[in-house]
């Protein structure tokens, strides 16, 4: 018997003023593997994510997470189930330190009887935001104030951040998105890492040469359908896939 997929999605639909944004797309996000989630500008991409993960509600369709229907559910309340996410655009508390920025966030995913813990015992909180610094390698950076980060290493915070709340499914929204070929490697080996401390990744990215190398799975979108899904060698090279990455006129998202 096939074991049970993280995260299940069934029909998903979703429009916006009469124009359809997701048309019943259906996918599963199996433990232990990182899912990557292609499609050309306007694919519908970043809407899926922010239906999964509560910012926006569906018209229809059903999603399960852990086996549980999670359909409805509010964003803090997915979070607190173990579903964490990044942004396009970098969400950082630009004038805290790198390490406050994350004893916020694990404050902040904390059930209430441990928040009282964490503010009696401060000094276990900053070994556990430590801990993950260390992994990120940012260590060095942490008494550094987040907005005066280097691109890459904002990125690399911004997912430490994620993983602060120890969430089992984490969403990456095109995190290479404005990074050099340097950047996008370091970015890969930080997903790499990330992969260690979760159940499950799903990541949005254009970048072909990344989704490659790091997807165990690939599916791609168009005009907010599933056009194409399995080994990424394989789902890159059909003529369906291609065409949509050509004919695209770079609409946004």
């Amino acid at each position: 018997m096939a074991a049970q997929p993280i995260l299940a999605v069934d029909g998903l639909r979703k429009s916006f003023r009469g124009l359809t944004a997701l048309e019943s797309v259906s996918l599963e996000v199996r433990r232990g593997e990182i899912l990557g989630l292609m499609g050309p500008n306007g694919a519908g991409k970043s809407v899926f994510i922010n239906v999964i993960t509560g910012l926006y509600p569906s018209d229809g369709g059903a999603i399960r997470y852990c086996g549980r229907d999670v359909t409805a559910l509010p964003s803090y309340v997915l979070a607190r189930l173990g579903i964490a996410r990044t942004y396009q655009n970098i969400r950082l508390l630009r004038r805290m330190t790198v390490l406050e920025n994350v004893l916020v966030a694990i404050k902040d995913h904390a059930s209430q009887p441990f928040r009282s813990l964490f503010v009696r015992n401060r000094s276990g909180g900053v070994a556990a935001a430590m801990a993950l610094l260390e992994q990120f390698h940012l260590a060095d950076k942490a008494d550094r104030l987040a907005g005066t980060l280097a691109y890459g290493e904002a990125r690399r915070l911004e997912i430490a951040r994620a993983l602060a709340g120890k969430p089992s499914l984490l969403f990456l929204d095109e995190p290479a998105a404005g990074m050099n070929e340097r950047e996008t490697e370091e970015l890969a080996a930080t997903i790499r890492t990330s992969h260690r401390l979760v159940e499950a990744i799903v990541i949005v990215e254009h970048d072909v040469a990344m989704m490659r190398g790091l997807s165990d799975r690939l599916v791609v979108m168009d005009s907010g359908r599933k056009i194409a899904e399995g080994n990424p060698a394989d789902v890159l090279t059909q003529p369906n896939v291609v065409e949509a990455y050509l004919g695209t006129d770079g609409a946004d998202d």
